[in-house]
């Protein structure tokens, strides 16, 4: 029921801003607590939900969306960030406070099932006819994916830039694009639908997930509470068991 019920609320929010539901703020019954998770925690929530003792609607989408949908005045108990840069940008403005690390992620290049394109290496992304997609450079995947570019001496030429690494990730699956920067932990939950191929230096740029109980949350205590729960022992094996390293 709570999955049904937080997915009824992304639609319903979607219907009414007239975008997708992974772009769109949700809004929690009373008695729930709205978590706003960067795209890549979305395969968590239901770990998060199964170690809280409250009712949790989720709202995945881009971390910097979610950071101005607060600035804007939506719903949210409980954010966590994809990196440090956008959580500081959050503290900044005044909608989130106390923020700490919760686990570590890395990127790696995927390919669709099958590698149409022949990639064996990160260069390969750079040939005439490839179809490469990364996030957007304002977002923490896109951020990563610019510093990896850099690191390795590419010149990045990508077909689509898109909000968050779940787009990213759809458009390689579906055939869309030859090649796509994700994070391993989205190579990891997408299973058999690509092939993963390392880059070079991907370890030496790590993005943090960071967490932090909102400024505006009508549920300090309860929030606080799911905060620690993130940095918990039982959260750690779900952090890893899904390809994060857990913050020590």
């Amino acid at each position: 029921m709570r999955v049904t019920r937080a997915a009824a609320a992304l639609l319903a929010a979607a219907a009414l801003a007239g975008c997708s539901p992974s772009g769109t703020t949700g809004q929690g019954g009373p008695d729930e607590l709205v978590v706003l998770g960067a795209a890549s925690t979305r395969v968590l929530n239901e770990d998060i939900q199964r170690l809280s003792p409250d009712a949790l609607t989720f709202v995945n989408a881009g971390s910097s969306d979610l950071v101005q949908q607060l600035r804007d005045g939506s719903p949210g108990d409980l954010l966590i960030t994809a990196d440090q840069r956008t959580m500081d940008a959050a503290v900044a403005d005044g909608v989130a406070d106390n923020p700490r690390v919760v686990a570590t992620n890395s990127m790696v290049l995927v390919v669709p099932r099958g590698n149409p394109a022949g990639i064996t290496r990160v260069e390969d992304v750079q040939r005439e006819g490839v179809h490469l997609v990364t996030c957007d450079a304002q977002v923490p995947c896109g951020a990563v994916a610019g510093q990896l570019a850099e690191a390795n001496g590419l010149a990045l030429a990508p077909v689509s830039l898109e909000h968050n690494v779940a787009d990213t990730l759809g458009k390689v699956v579906s055939g869309e694009a030859d090649a796509g920067f994700v994070y391993r932990t989205d190579a990891a939950a997408a299973g058999d639908a690509v092939e993963v191929i390392e880059i070079p230096h991907a370890e030496e740029y790590p993005n943090s997930l960071v967490a932090a109980v909102t400024t505006g949350t009508q549920h300090r205590d309860e929030a606080g509470r799911l905060l620690e729960t993130l940095s918990g022992e039982e959260m750690a094996q779900a952090w890893s068991r899904h390809g994060f390293t857990p913050a020590g």
